[in-house]
């Protein structure tokens, strides 16, 4: 099956509350995780090639938007029956081996995933601190590549909207694996 690239941005839409179970085994909704300027919602999982390649960098940005008062979580909404590598306690391991310094939540009805219209592995959702998207895009220029110098897309859009600032850059699509929907 080919990648599947996000949609474009969807203008005036606000985050949506939730409140998922984390790896900590605490539940954690919205409220609790925005900070001061912004929070990142990152639709992820442990077996999609995308995802598996930018792990660490994920983290990076996680690690350095906390520095500016952006907020980070990672949610994990695919099919575990159908594919059993992103359960609960894989998902334990997977966070473990990358250093995920942030909450990583699991969507077990697929409602969130759902509401907000995700549809890949990975698709970040950008909010400011009043709740509007400001960003959907990829996480940088590089994708699945490991390229030094590639360009922080997410980072840098993020780092414009912690200083009230527009983003005046092109936003491009994150590429990735199908959410693994679960046959109804």
């Amino acid at each position: 099956m080919p990648p599947l690239e996000t949609p474009n941005l969807e203008q005036g839409f606000y985050a949506k509350d939730f409140n998922l179970l984390s790896i900590d085994g605490k539940k954690h909704s919205f409220a609790d995780l925005n900070k001061t300027n912004g929070l990142v919602i990152a639709f992820i999982c442990n077996h999609c090639p995308y995802v598996q390649a930018i792990a660490d960098k994920i983290t990076r940005e996680a690690n350095e938007l906390a520095k500016i008062g952006v907020g980070f979580v990672g949610i994990n909404s695919n099919d575990v029956e159908s594919y059993p590598e992103d359960s609960y306690e894989n998902m334990k391991l997977f966070a473990a081996k990358h250093r995920f310094s942030f909450p990583y939540l699991f969507d077990e009805s697929q409602s969130v995933a759902k509401e907000y219209g995700a549809v890949c592995t990975p698709d970040f959702f950008c909010f400011d601190r009043n709740l509007l998207l400001k960003y959907r895009g990829r996480l940088d220029s590089a994708g699945k590549n490991d390229l030094p110098n590639a360009t922080r897309e997410l980072f840098t859009a993020m780092e414009l909207v912690a200083g009230d600032k527009a983003i005046n850059f092109k936003q491009y699509p994150s590429i990735g694996c199908s959410i693994k929907w679960k046959k109804s």
